[in-house]
């Protein structure tokens, strides 16, 4: 086999029952006419979702990085800034007690960079 052929296939599994059914036989391991078990893992793990980057995660490695610790509402503002998701908060307050404060250069610079690194942006 050495023009060996890529092929997918998308299915759309309906809620009804089928008109008919195809068999279909597969063998995995090494050798002609075998899917092997490395490639199938590879390509398993191209799809597998990132891991939620969460507020902690980014004060860590800034922390860690630069030496100085960021607020929660730092990342929030830089984020919003930046046009990225924002989720909800669980114990969000419907109004805000003080107006948000925007981070200095440094911070942003720094949250920037850790978003960066966890490639969120």
């Amino acid at each position: 086999m050495d023009n060996a052929e890529h092929i997918e296939t998308i299915v759309l599994l309906p809620h009804k029952s089928p008109d008919s059914v195809i068999n279909v036989k597969v063998e995995f391991g090494e050798g002609e006419g075998k899917v092997p078990l490395d490639t199938i893992a590879e390509r398993a793990k191209k799809y597998q979702p990132k891991p939620k980057i969460t507020y902690k995660m980014i004060q860590e490695y800034v922390e860690k990085k630069y030496g100085f610790k960021v607020h929660t509402a730092y990342i929030a503002e830089v984020k919003r800034s930046l046009g990225l998701t924002m989720y909800d908060a669980p114990h969000m307050a419907e109004e805000l007690k003080h107006p948000r404060k925007h981070p200095p250069k440094e911070k942003v610079e720094a949250i920037t960079d850790a978003l960066e690194y966890f490639e969120v942006i």
